[in-house]
C-alpha cells in the first residue's frame, strides 16, 4: 500500500534531494526543471520574485518496499485569478516545462491517489489544483482527466504556448538537408560572412568553474541590452539565475555558450544540456556586431555541435518566434490544467 505524505518544510525538502534525482530519471517526465536543485533554487527566490509568497506542500508516495513511487511537487498560494490554489513548483514564467516526477507505469495510480489525498486536505485551503507547463504529450494529461472523471471534479484543459524542438539526425550535413532550402543558403552564408571576413573570432562553451561568475555576469550583460530583458532582470531575479546556473554547473548540465568577436562577447546562449537534448533557455546579443548575424551564427554552432556530439533533440522550448522555425523547429504545446473541487458548501448540500 501507498502511503501518500506531505513535505512542508525546507529542510523535509532539501533531504529529499538524491532520491527526487533518482526517481526524475525514471519519470515518465524528465525534463530539467524537475532537478531537485533547479526547484530548491527557484524556491529560495520564489522565482525570482514571480510569486510575493506562499508554502511548500509537496506531496510524496512511498511504499515499504521500494521506497518513493511519486512526487508531486506543489506549494500552495493565491494564483493569477486570486484563487486558493496548489500550483507546481516551478510555475509559471522561468520554468518551461513541469509536472509530476512519477514512472509511467505507475502514473495512473498516483494520480488516482493524489487525489483521493487532497480530498480531505483542507489546511491550506485550496480550492483549484492549477498545473502550468505540462507539454502536450505528458502522459499525466490524461492519467489526471481520468483520475478527476472518476470523482467528479472539474478539469480543464489549456494550450498556452508553442514549445517547438528540432529533431537531430546526428550529423550537421544531413540536418543542413532536412531544412528549408533558403534557410540552408543563409545559415551557410552567415557562417561564411563571419569565417571568411578576416575578422578575429571564436566561439566557446565555458569549461572552468574558476571563470563562472564572470561569465554569468558577461551573459547577464548581454541579456540586459534588450530593453524588455533588462526590465526582466530585476535584482531578485538576477540572483535566481545565478544560483540556478551554478546549481546545474556543479551537476554539469548547464550549457553557457558564447561568440567573441574581436574580443568582444557578440552573443551568449545559456542551454541545458541535459536528458541527451539541448535546451535552449535564454540569450543575449551585442547589435554592435549585427553585420555579422552574431545569434544566427551563434546558434548555428552550437546546433552543429549538438549533432555532432550525440544529442537526438535541439529543444527551443516556449515562444514561437519565427526564427525557430526557419532552423527547422516542429511545433508543439504547453498546457494549462486547472482542477477544481467542489466548494465547501456544495458538498454539505
Amino acid at each position: 500500500m501507498w502511503q501518500f505524505q506531505v513535505v512542508q518544510t525546507l529542510w523535509q525538502f532539501e533531504s529529499l534531494a538524491e532520491e527526487w534525482n533518482h526517481l526524475l530519471e525514471e519519470s515518465a517526465s524528465h525534463v530539467p526543471f524537475l532537478r531537485h536543485e533547479y526547484l530548491s533554487s527557484w524556491w529560495q527566490t520564489l522565482g525570482g520574485g514571480e510569486w510575493q509568497d506562499g508554502d511548500l506542500f509537496i506531496v510524496v508516495a512511498r511504499d515499504e518496499a521500494d521506497g518513493l513511487r511519486g512526487i508531486a511537487p506543489l506549494f500552495f498560494t493565491h494564483n493569477r485569478e486570486g484563487e486558493a490554489a496548489l500550483l507546481l513548483l516551478g510555475s509559471i514564467e522561468i520554468s518551461d516545462y513541469l509536472d509530476f516526477i512519477v514512472r509511467q507505469a505507475d502514473l495512473s495510480r498516483f494520480c488516482e491517489g493524489l487525489l483521493a489525498f487532497l480530498k480531505g486536505v483542507n489546511t491550506p485551503p485550496w480550492q483549484v489544483l492549477d498545473l502550468y507547463n505540462l507539454v502536450d504529450s505528458s502522459p499525466t494529461l490524461p492519467a489526471l482527466e481520468a483520475a478527476v472523471n472518476q470523482i467528479g471534479w472539474h478539469y480543464h484543459e489549456e494550450c498556452l504556448q508553442h514549445s517547438p524542438y528540432i529533431p537531430l539526425p546526428g550529423d550537421w550535413e544531413t540536418y543542413l538537408a532536412g531544412i528549408n532550402k533558403k534557410q540552408r543558403h543563409e545559415i551557410r552564408r552567415k557562417l561564411r560572412r563571419l569565417e571568411e571576413s578576416g575578422v578575429p573570432f571564436r566561439w566557446y562553451i565555458v569549461q572552468d568553474e574558476r571563470d563562472l561568475d564572470r561569465e554569468i555576469d558577461d551573459f547577464l550583460a548581454l541579456m540586459a541590452l534588450d530593453t524588455e530583458k533588462k526590465a526582466f532582470l530585476t535584482e531578485v531575479m538576477k540572483s535566481q539565475m545565478r544560483s540556478a546556473i551554478r546549481a546545474a554547473f556543479c551537476s554539469c548540465w548547464i550549457q553557457l555558450a558564447f561568440l567573441e568577436i574581436e574580443g568582444e562577447k557578440a552573443a551568449g546562449y545559456l542551454n541545458f544540456d541535459y536528458g541527451n537534448r539541448i535546451w535552449v533557455y535564454n540569450s543575449g546579443i551585442n547589435n554592435r556586431f549585427s553585420a555579422y548575424s552574431p545569434g544566427w551564427v551563434l546558434l548555428s554552432y552550437l546546433i552543429k555541435w549538438a549533432n555532432e556530439n550525440g544529442r537526438v533533440a535541439f529543444d527551443f522550448m516556449r515562444g514561437n518566434e519565427d526564427y525557430k522555425y526557419r532552423f527547422g523547429a516542429i511545433d508543439r504545446f504547453v498546457m494549462r490544467v486547472r482542477i477544481e473541487r467542489p466548494k465547501p458548501q456544495a458538498l454539505e448540500n
